[in-house]
């Protein structure tokens, strides 16, 4: 057990579907339940139903990896039923510890806690993680990274839709620290010049400034969208213009909360609230206030349920940040279930057509070859803890999967590995830059 985590930790593999937590402490873990999240929770994008689909035995293999690792004794693997390529592949892989669960079409399916619900009947108790009730949770692409880690394989490489206003919607797999730029052009590039770009998925991904900053073991999506479409303006809005706009016209109507998919499984969690409280200033309230860190960032509140164009998102982020900062945590016990819960959960056609991305809906097919690039830019944090300390030097040659950044000793963190064979052209604070070759240019 302790050697398949160690193998992990030796690769460098990280959850690759979020904040890049490092996998190995998870396997470290005794749990009941191992479970797959494939079911790509954001719209556009394509990556683990795809996956899943192509590396069904190493997805097994993962899963089975992750089971023997952390003792548990139930494997399930999560998937929507219109996955129907996925979920062909992976049947005959099936046994009495092993099982599929058809999610329906909903946002956000993919927010673990939303999904341990859906798949095992628990609730992960507000500001607690999965372990507390018994369950791991690791992505597709993460769990196939966990069977390639246990044959000696780092985590070089990553898997991401590139679509939206492109001329060629696709998946491509790119070596770590490829810029972005290159990533768009292998979707032939966008179809008009006044473009924007979201990194990540288009409801929980960050507005992107700069097509030259690398692809780390994170990066979910690259999604284009012209520079008027409503989503990109939302997000190019200030915090003070947030704050304004909620100060003007929030008639606490309490849409935002009602949807909010962690107040309808118990958490305290009530967006509304937070903006009253932010409105008036009445922080009084301290367990009110301190459930904004308990939110999944997921945007429901946002995009969906305003009818006034409010972000209760930008706010609870703005206050968790602040919270953060003063070293407050959240101390609230878990609620009731409401009984409407699995009958408010948004379907994502719905969703898609709220947010004007039904026309940017399409095919993104999976490329089987593995794109090769010229120059990479390893960031030494690309993940959840302390960042990697460089262990090499400018001017060294590297190999593909030489371990380039060490964990700092006695901390949490995740190694980084060299993407390509090359050189060390530059090394800072932030990033090892590697060229074939290893010429200035």
């Amino acid at each position: 057990m302790k050697e398949i985590s160690m193998k992990v930790r030796e690769a460098g593999v990280v959850g690759a579907g979020g904040a890049g937590f490092p996998t190995h402490v998870k396997l470290s873990a005794q749990v009941e339940i191992v479970v797959v999240n494939g079911a790509e929770c954001e719209p556009l994008l394509k990556t683990d139903q795809q996956l899943a689909a192509r590396h069904s035995e190493l997805v097994i293999k993962g899963l089975k990896l992750a089971m023997e690792a952390t003792g548990a004794q139930k494997g399930i693997i999560a998937l929507k039923a219109k996955y129907k390529t996925a979920l062909t592949a992976l049947e005959p892989y099936l046994t009495d510890k092993i099982r599929i669960a058809i999610l329906p079409d909903i946002y956000p399916a993919g927010d673990e806690v939303i999904m341990i619900w859906l798949t095992t009947g628990r609730r992960v108790p507000p500001g607690g993680i999965p372990l507390n009730i018994g369950v791991v949770v690791n992505n597709v692409q993460t769990i196939i990274n966990v069977a390639r880690a246990v044959d000696g394989e780092p985590v070089t490489v990553r898997t991401l839709t590139v679509t939206g206003a492109v001329k060629n919607p696709t998946t491509v797999t790119v070596p770590i620290g490829t810029s972005l730029q290159e990533v768009m052009k292998l979707a032939g590039g966008g179809r008009d010049e006044d473009l924007s770009y979201i990194v990540g998925g288009p409801v929980m991904g960050m507005l992107l400034t700069d097509l030259s900053l690398p692809v780390t073991k994170v990066t979910g999506g690259l999604i284009a969208l012209p520079t008027d479409h409503l989503l990109i303006q939302r997000k190019r809005m200030s915090l003070e213009q947030v704050l304004r706009i909620a100060k003007t016209v929030c008639e606490q109507c309490c849409f935002c909360t009602e949807l909010c998919p962690r107040h309808m499984i118990g958490h305290e969690l009530s967006p509304h609230l937070l903006i009253r409280a932010v409105n008036y200033r009445n922080l009084g309230n301290l367990s009110k206030l301190t459930s904004a860190l308990t939110c999944s960032e997921c945007g429901v509140c946002e995009a969906y349920a305003c009818p006034v164009g409010i972000s209760p998102l930008r706010v609870n982020r703005a206050l968790k940040a602040e919270l953060r900062a003063k070293d407050i945590k959240y101390q609230g016990e878990l609620g009731n279930l409401d009984p409407m819960a699995k009958h408010r959960l948004i379907p994502s056609a719905r969703l898609m057509d709220r947010l004007g991305l039904g026309s940017w809906y399409q095919e993104a097919p999976l490329a089987i070859r593995i794109f090769e690039a010229e120059e990479v830019k390893l960031r030494l944090q690309q993940h959840v803890g302390a960042a990697a300390v460089p262990v090499v030097k400018i001017g060294e040659v590297v190999k593909l999967g030489q371990v380039v950044g060490e964990i700092p000793e006695g901390s949490l963190g995740a190694r980084v590995h060299a993407s390509i064979d090359g050189t060390v052209i530059q090394i800072t604070p932030q990033m090892i830059m590697v060229r074939k070759g290893g010429t200035e240019k």
